[in-house]
């Protein structure tokens, strides 16, 4: 005997009823964004963008992502912009902006970024006349770093000095920061590493002094938004190593990737402790 025609009419509209209530399948034709945030560099942001749309192109394709568009920053104001209307899968981040970010936006460590010196990973105290760490401190510092003074102090510093030990000096361009020193305007200059390999190309670069280096900090991040479903972000690991291949190699150093590399939070546990809560 057949289910009367009422009761199966009352199970089909309940089945349909059930299906209108629930989620639709994470990221499933969702706009897919993703967010690159390098700061401090020397290059332009419109100049940048092109490569960076090249890039995301290629990684749309390897992961079928529908509507995936990627957009290059260098300040945390407008990248947080950003995040608040365009509510990104995920971020390629330096690492002050991403302990900075973290918590926050509650970011998951999915990848690093090789790079070629894109600057972040070390840096330095370099000086004309002193010789060492003592002898900048009380005199005059000039640095493009030093917005963050958290990230200086507990993660770069690890309590060798305070930005309170000098006579600071914020300047606004890495060049800026080493031809103040160089032109005797300032004793010393804290830079990083891509200021460092710049020292050599410019006259007198190489007559100043190492007076302090950090540790080796870990590189940029690629992180994941919640946004980005599981699965999602699970299989865009699995293709990181195809992303910069041949093709797509000069675009992704345009950007400051050279590849991405897995990576865990276990990976920058050391920073994060550093940085705090």
């Amino acid at each position: 005997m057949g289910i009367p025609l009422n009761i199966a009419t009352l199970i089909v509209s309940s089945m349909l009823a059930l299906a209108a209530m629930a989620p639709p399948l994470a990221g499933a034709g969702d706009p897919l964004r993703i967010l690159v945030l390098k700061e401090h560099g020397v290059g332009s942001p419109t100049l940048a963008q092109p490569y960076l749309d090249r890039f995301v192109a290629t990684a749309a394709l390897q992961n079928e992502w529908e509507d995936a568009k990627g957009q290059y920053y260098v300040t945390r104001a407008a990248a947080e912009e950003f995040i608040a209307t365009q509510k990104p899968h995920y971020g390629i981040l330096s690492l002050a902006a991403f302990l900075d970010f973290r918590i926050k936006y509650n970011l998951e460590v999915v990848g690093k970024v090789a790079v070629s010196l894109v600057g972040g990973q070390q840096y330095f105290l370099i000086s004309k006349t002193q010789a060492d760490l003592a002898g900048c401190k009380g005199k005059k510092l000039v640095s493009d770093h030093a917005t963050d003074a958290r990230f200086i102090e507990k993660v770069v510093a690890r309590g060798d000095f305070v930005l309170k030990d000098f006579q600071l000096v914020q300047t606004q361009r890495p060049l800026q920061t080493i031809k103040e020193v160089l032109n005797g305007n300032a004793d010393c200059g804290l830079i990083d590493d891509a200021q460092f390999g710049e020292l050599a190309k410019l006259p007198g670069g190489n007559d100043l002094k190492t007076a302090w280096t950090s540790e080796k900090l870990p590189p940029m991040v690629v992180a994941a938004f919640p946004s980005a479903p599981t699965a999602e972000r699970q299989r865009f690991q699995k293709n990181f190593g195809k992303v910069c291949d041949a093709d797509t190699k000069p675009a992704c150093a345009e950007v400051g990737i050279s590849s991405l590399d897995l990576a865990s939070a276990a990976d920058y546990a050391s920073v994060v402790a550093a940085y705090g809560n």
